[in-house]
């Protein structure tokens, strides 16, 4: 078995400072790839690339603001090419807006705004111009983060449920599209997962996971070890799919 899958690969990881956006960067450098790191706190994307390097990794960092809309978004793609080496081979569509639960009619315009605006248009736009080259070399991976929030429907998330359900379609539409030039598209749809702001509301959580099979959360290195396996060559028939990592809860 190949020690290192992604060795000579380049990846991006779209809001990779923090949380399993970090776990992520930093499993697919472990796995061999030199990756993009984002984010708007240049202190902590500088902190999980010196994680990276310590360990043998290889990682570069670049600041974004991906409330700052499309230009922002624009400017990422040409940056995190450069920082990649002229060629990025891994896409990562991490970043959303974090929306705390809300009856709907308490949801504001300006939430729904930068919901759609951080969750589904920031990975529009940034497969729109990053997929093409990948197409054009005929190889590539492009990995969206979901949600089981959107796949079962729940009391007070309907806009998070939306946004992560959009995440979810363009990852079939993105599979038709661009699957016959080589260039594989999937999904992840965790369920609960225990990063740090999880932990904070476990309480609130612990209910939840009473009603599933595993009892638990899913850990950040168990979600971003499926992210891993489907960026790489393991997965090299996988197209369209939503792979759930909620330890039971869509089953039951």
């Amino acid at each position: 078995m190949n020690p290192s899958p992604l060795s000579g690969r380049t990846a991006l990881v779209t809001g990779s400072t923090s949380g399993l956006g970090a776990g992520i960067a930093v499993a697919l450098a472990r796995a061999g790839g030199h990756v993009v790191v984002t984010g708007r706190t240049r202190t902590r994307g500088q902190q999980v690339v010196d994680r990276i390097q310590s360990s043998g990794g290889s990682a570069a960092f670049v600041a974004v603001d991906f409330s700052a809309g499309a230009a922002a978004v624009r400017e990422l793609a040409s940056a995190a090419t450069r920082a990649a080496g002229g060629r990025l081979d891994i896409l990562v569509n991490n970043v959303a807006t974090l929306i705390q639960p809300a009856p709907t009619a308490d949801v504001t315009d300006d939430q729904i705004t930068d919901a759609f605006g951080v969750s589904v248009i920031t990975p529009f736009l940034l497969t729109g111009l990053l997929a093409p080259a990948m197409a054009q070399r005929g190889d590539g991976a492009i990995v969206n983060i979901g949600s089981i929030a959107g796949i079962n429907g729940a009391a007070g998330s309907a806009l998070y449920g939306a946004t992560k359900a959009s995440v979810h379609l363009l990852t079939k539409a993105w599979a038709a599209e661009y699957g016959p030039s080589g260039v594989r598209v999937n999904a992840v749809a965790p369920g609960p997962i225990a990063t740090e702001r999880n932990e904070e509301f476990a309480h609130g959580i612990a209910p939840i996971l009473q009603r599933i099979p595993s009892h638990r959360m899913s850990t950040v290195d168990e979600v971003a070890s499926v992210v891993t396996f489907l960026a790489g060559p393991g997965a090299g028939n996988v197209h369209g799919a939503i792979w759930s990592i909620d330890g039971g809860t869509t089953a039951v």
